[in-house]
């Protein structure tokens, strides 16, 4: 955060020498990030330093680092973007079976682990801060209340990411200071109840807004974002409660109509590089361009990019990234999501049409027989992916190859741009710098949309959403771009989450919450539709988690299916 996670980079606090069972009785932090303040490397800190002002400060820091086992990482993406109804498996060899839903992904899958460790490590962080900061002497009350207030609001939010991923977890909700094996889980209703009063309790005592200084700081509206996708999750869970689209409803309001947050003009600036700290971010996770401080980086500018390295006249730089093609977008998602283009800007600004040569030379064509050989120089077209079916009369005429979806592959085909970093130091770099865009105000209006919807409120629900699709529109086609209360179906939102969000790391859990994984993975995945089953819904528990219960599988059993 310019960055919070930058003021240090610590390895180890209350270092223990034992192992941690279900929750590390140790704060095995995340390596953090630099800032323009002092960066000191610490190690090996006794416990007595969270008792002290900068032990507070240093903890809620390294509570920070730990959303990035999350934000842009490889985990992250797998758990979110394979295995739904708008990305399915490229080339890539690894990880195709959390797409594919074969029995490879089981109990010992790496992802999972890491991540339960993690974020555990994040909440027993957070929770040694809540237990110990009321007591630390030397502490400005403001900067004490906000400490609190943003240690609760990372443990909610680890908590709330754990109910969706696992259902039923272990609930902590005080500091492990010692070993434990003497764990349970713990029933959704009390996970939402402690997630719901950590944000409730959180929202007083956070910032309007980061200081610039600061940035990346849970902020007020950060937490009444994540508070009102609580209660609209919670709506279509066993915990359900009446009134959960209603409380939703005003707290997205709240940060809609009282932040000074904008939709920004143009779509394509909301991810545009080097404008990561723009108008409509609500709150993002801070990454950095030091090796020694970036942790494993956002990763995320590798995952969704073709194979264009190999074609002609173009060899991999950092412009357009190294492409690992492990996401493909569905034909779904190609062809109805985004087949409104003449009007919405939104394919033309979240995919790549056109490559230029970064290779002069002639070259035999590859995928485009219409012709058989293209000579380029620097900066030629050499690829165009028109996104529709040319004739191959059209296509003779073009100097370059044309892919036209009929050729689509799973090494070639639409990348998604939104994570592109070329400020990479060499073409290989896997650890990018870039900040990762966790809530923007585009989400807050589409998630409105939702409550309202939900709770038939369609006119009001239609005037949300077509603040979003104003936006998205080309210049002039604002009015083709709205709705009318009659069209506004729940198919169509769940199009249109897709068509703002692909790729950030949202569509897995919009389809858990909506309760169509399993049919709309059968119905648009064909990679994912032979296995998918009932009990994918929930992600196995880890098996180290239960050899290390007592009791083992009788006193934490592993979730069916598994």
């Amino acid at each position: 955060m310019k960055n919070i996670m930058e003021t240090l980079n610590i390895k180890n606090i209350l270092k223990r020498t034992a192992s941690y069972s279900l929750i590390s009785a140790s704060l095995l932090l995340a390596s953090s990030c630099e800032n323009a303040l002092q960066e000191d490397v610490i190690s090996q800190i006794g416990t007595e330093y969270l008792n002290t002002p900068k032990g507070i400060e240093d903890a809620v820091n390294a509570a920070y680092s730990t959303m990035r086992v999350w934000y842009g990482t490889e985990r992250g993406n797998n758990l979110t973007e394979f295995g739904t109804d708008i990305y399915t498996n490229g080339a890539d060899g690894s990880w195709k079976f959390m797409n594919t839903y074969t029995n490879q992904f089981d109990t010992q899958n790496g992802h999972v682990r890491e991540l339960w460790d993690e974020l555990y490590r994040g909440i027993n962080t957070a929770n040694s801060v809540i237990d110990r900061a009321p007591e630390v002497s030397g502490l400005n009350e403001g900067v004490r209340s906000q400490r609190i207030a943003e240690a609760k609001f990372i443990r909610a939010h680890h908590y709330f990411l754990l109910v969706q991923l696992f259902g039923p977890v272990e609930l902590r909700m005080n500091e492990t200071t010692i070993p434990t094996n003497e764990v349970s889980r713990t029933p959704e209703s009390e996970i939402y109840a402690a997630i719901i009063q950590d944000l409730e309790e959180a929202i007083p005592n956070l910032e309007d807004k980061s200081a610039s200084s600061d940035y990346g700081r849970a902020t007020k509206y950060a937490a009444e974002h994540l508070l009102g996708r609580v209660y609209v999750t919670k709506a279509t869970s066993s915990s359900a409660a009446g009134d959960d689209y209603s409380k939703a409803e005003n707290l997205f309001k709240d940060v809609i109509n009282n932040s000074g947050l904008r939709l920004l003009d143009d779509f394509a600036e909301v991810h545009a590089f080097g404008n990561e700290i723009n108008d409509e971010i609500i709150w993002s996770v801070q990454y950095t361009r030091s090796p020694l401080t970036n942790g494993g980086g956002n990763n995320a500018h590798v995952f969704f990019l073709m194979e264009y390295d190999t074609q002609p006249g173009m060899i991999r730089d950092t412009e357009n990234g190294r492409p690992f093609k492990r996401y493909r977008p569905t034909v779904y998602a190609l062809e109805t999501v985004f087949q409104n283009r003449e009007n919405d800007s939104r394919y033309k600004k979240s995919f790549k049409d056109t490559y230029l040569s970064n290779r002069p030379g002639t070259y035999n064509t590859t995928f485009d027989q219409t012709k058989s050989s293209l000579t380029f120089a620097q900066g030629d077209t050499t690829m165009f992916l028109p996104g529709f079916e040319m004739s191959e009369e059209e296509m003779a005429k073009r100097p370059y190859q044309v892919l036209v979806p009929s050729r689509y592959d799973e090494k070639l085909f639409p990348a998604l741009t939104k994570h592109l970093d070329p400020g990479r130091v060499d073409r290989t770099q896997f650890q990018g710098g870039r900040n990762y865009l966790a809530m923007r105000l585009a989400d807050t209006y589409l998630l409105l949309a939702e409550a309202q919807f939900r709770q038939g409120k369609i006119a009001e629900a239609t005037e949300t959403i077509n603040f979003v699709r104003r936006r998205a529109a080309w210049p002039g086609r604002e009015a083709e771009m709205e709705i009318t209360p009659d069209q506004f179906t729940f198919e169509f939102l769940m199009e249109e989450r897709a068509r703002e969000l692909t790729g950030e790391q949202t569509r897995w859990l919009d389809l858990k919450r909506w309760g169509n994984l399993v049919e709309r993975v059968r119905l648009f995945n064909p990679q994912g539709a032979p296995n998918i089953q009932d009990f994918h819904v929930l992600r196995p528990i880890p098996q180290n988690q239960i050899d290390r219960a007592q009791g083992g599988e009788s006193a934490f059993p592993q979730n069916p299916g598994y």
